[in-house]
């Protein structure tokens, strides 16, 4: 096997985090393909732009073997050994025991943290939150790996590389020496993946088990928007969840790649959380990107119609959402609570609203997105940013709190990963992340699909029942071949 070149330049081994990560240049493949090695590995990690779409879908990275890590449920721990403080200060603490420079490449990201932040965090954040619903699966609110070896892949230049940061040595020399081991080590297992993967041998599973009735489900958007109409918000994200029993013979993998093929999406992923948890992601939606001089973006979606095979159906349902004054409201709305939340930590008069309402399409739906931006306030970092933002406005409604207040009493279960976020953050200080939504969580051998929306005084609860069935459909499929 060819050595692979070290391609950084020397730097005071006396300060870490100007030490670039070294990168190690290997030949572009299909990222798909290339995951197939680490795929059934405990933890490992994909973060898949698995739908292009310019800069937002032009990088994917795969996580090989954390050295450490972080996972949040009644307790904080840390390879499996509990810890004091909060999850947020516990990976702030981690992060910044191994901080590194950024790695002298075109990859916004060169090592880090690869992992989940579930939406039931929120109540380390906001303490008039009410406890979240009995923890039924044994899912954790965290689940965080610090990985030293990352594959990345440039779509746009059709270039890839790994990035090995020799963590968790303390010493240059020593980071230096297992930097280079490490990365031959991934190398050559990146060398025995396949030219391209075989067909998708698969047995649709199935059936579905709704968790609540339509008509249960109608009755909660009603009250919705009876507190909406009592002047307690303006707006709640209502969803819903399907549970199966995993089909037998199925893996993690191959689901995923249903699922992607049903519904590739820029912000996707796969997450191995442990042999008894999987996260597979099909989301079209960023949650934060913070690169390293600072700047914000978050991308909140609201309003949605699905695809249509006929062309001019198609143009037809994509004009009707862009000139919906309910589905621009609803977005402007989400787009507001962002904007202040960013005002939370970035310099004042910088959050900015670029764009709002665009029109962007995905493989089964149109929907509406906004761009929010902000500078981050200096001496501040991604989990300041987390602490102020978790969960996204897109998934909560508008006031914040009290929305999710009421999704706490209207909806019986944990919403798990879902609504929260999947992300990188890297040991420089950067980051990128999603919205978790379009997700099948396998938990032992129970699959989780779940989808919703949001409910403003004029929705029709039955259309906003089969807005969610649309969103859910490509999540269905992917385990039973239909989406019953």
């Amino acid at each position: 096997m060819r050595e692979p070149r070290l391609m950084h330049h020397p730097r005071p081994p006396e300060n870490r985090e100007s030490e670039p990560v070294p990168i190690y240049p290997v030949p572009f493949r299909d990222p798909l393909t290339a995951f197939a090695p680490f795929a059934s590995d405990r933890h490992a990690a994909f973060l898949d732009s698995a739908a292009g779409g310019g800069e937002r879908g032009r990088y994917s990275y795969i996580g090989v073997d954390p050295f450490r890590v972080i996972e949040a449920a009644e307790d904080v721990r840390v390879d499996g050994v509990p810890v004091p403080g909060d999850p947020f200060t516990v990976l702030e603490r981690e992060l910044a025991a191994h901080a590194a420079g950024k790695a002298e490449g075109p990859a916004p990201f060169t090592t880090g943290a690869m992992g989940f932040f579930g939406y039931d965090l929120g109540r380390h954040l906001e303490e008039r939150l009410p406890a979240p619903a009995p923890r039924l699966l044994p899912v954790p609110d965290m689940c965080v790996g610090l990985y030293d070896v990352v594959i990345a892949f440039d779509l746009a230049e059709r270039r890839a590389w790994v990035a090995s940061s020799g963590h968790p040595e303390t010493t240059a020399e020593g980071r230096a020496r297992r930097a280079e081991a490490r990365a031959r080590a991934v190398i050559e297992r990146l060398e025995a993946a396949p030219d391209a993967l075989p067909p998708i041998d698969w047995t649709p599973g199935g059936p579905w088990r709704e968790e609540q009735s339509r008509m249960e489900l109608e009755t909660a958007a009603r009250r919705v928007i009876d507190y909406i109409h009592a002047g307690d918000i303006y707006q709640a994200n209502l969803t819903h969840r399907l549970a199966c029993t995993m089909p037998g013979g199925l893996d993690d993998f191959t689901l995923y790649r249903r699922l992607r093929s049903l519904s590739p999406a820029p912000f996707a992923g796969l997450l191995r959380c442990g042999p008894d948890l999987s996260i597979l992601c099909a989301s079209p939606e960023r949650f934060l990107k913070l690169d390293a001089s600072g700047l914000v973006e978050t991308r909140p979606i609201k309003g949605t119609r699905p695809r249509d095979a006929d062309r001019g159906r198609d143009a037809a349902l994509a004009r009707e959402l862009a000139a919906s004054e309910k589905d621009r409201a609803e977005n402007l709305m989400i787009a507001d609570l962002m904007r202040n939340d960013l005002g939370r930590v970035c310099e004042t008069g910088s959050v900015t609203v670029p764009v709002l309402n665009g029109l962007e399409s995905f493989a089964s739906v149109h929907h509406l997105v906004s761009v929010v931006q902000g500078q981050l306030k200096a001496g501040l970092g991604p989990i300041d940013l987390l602490r102020a933002t978790l969960p996204g406005g897109s998934i909560t409604g508008a006031p914040k709190i009290r929305a999710m207040e009421i999704i706490r009493e209207l909806e019986p279960h944990r919403r798990h990963a879902y609504c929260g976020s999947m992300a990188w953050i890297g040991f420089d200080g950067a980051m990128d992340s999603n919205i978790v939504i379009r997700t099948l969580t396998r938990a032992g051998d129970t699959v989780l699909a779940q989808a919703g929306g949001g409910v403003v005084a004029d929705s029709d609860p039955a259309a906003e029942f089969e807005e969610s069935r649309v969103k859910m459909a490509p999540l269905l499929r992917a385990v039973t071949g239909d989406a019953s």
